[in-house]
């Protein structure tokens, strides 16, 4: 019995937490570091040199018919403006905004062309290319790509051309055509028509 009593503990009285003798201490505040400092300055710079260094894709509208390709080029009062044609169908276009910005953009046509007859238009409100085909015939689509082309290349459906038309209206498929596009500008129309590639670099040069 006595070992009995002996083995029997006492209750134990239930632990109260003191809520009071704790104290709730709030972390300081984090301090950013040098390198989060040196991240915001450097996007900032970024931000502030894209306008000027960036080069923008003007809006280009392309028609066709069975011998040549138009891209009308919508820049108004451009200036050093270049065009390169070549041979294996890549087009190249570069000019200057009024306000001194960059325009430029490559296209790899869907066919070859013939560098010699290709003409260019320098008007007010617009640049009107004429590629010749080396092929006479009618282009599936005007990039060799079959990707979706970029959202500033789109069809000119005034100019556009079915091949049915074009057999139906024998003016729109001759060398003649070229003088639509030149009128298309009503502030241009003093201008003297397309020039050829090498003219054009010679008018640029005088």
């Amino acid at each position: 019995v006595c070992f009995w009593l002996t083995s029997i503990r006492p209750p134990q009285p239930k632990t109260q937490l003191n809520f009071e003798a704790f104290e709730f201490v709030e972390p300081p505040p984090s301090k950013p570091s040098v390198f989060a400092f040196l991240f915001i300055f450097c996007s900032l710079l970024l931000l502030l040199q894209a306008p000027s260094n960036m080069s923008r894709h003007p809006e280009v509208l392309w028609a066709q018919r069975s011998d040549k390709v138009y891209l009308t080029i919508s820049l108004p009062d451009a200036k050093d403006i270049s065009v390169i044609c070549d041979p294996q169908g890549l087009f190249s276009f570069s000019a200057m905004g009024v306000q001194g910005e960059s325009f430029d953009f490559s296209l790899e046509l869907f066919g070859k062309i013939v560098p010699e007859g290709c003409k260019t238009n320098v008007g007010l409100r617009n640049i009107i290319c004429s590629i010749q085909k080396e092929e006479k015939g009618w282009w599936k689509r005007l990039l060799k790509s079959e990707e979706k082309p970029a959202p500033y290349i789109k069809v000119d459906w005034n100019k556009w051309c079915d091949e049915d038309e074009e057999e139906s209206n024998s003016d729109l498929a001759s060398d003649d055509d070229d003088a639509m596009y030149v009128g298309q500008d009503d502030e241009s129309s003093d201008d003297e028509g397309l020039l050829y590639l090498p003219d054009l670099e010679k008018a640029r040069g005088n």
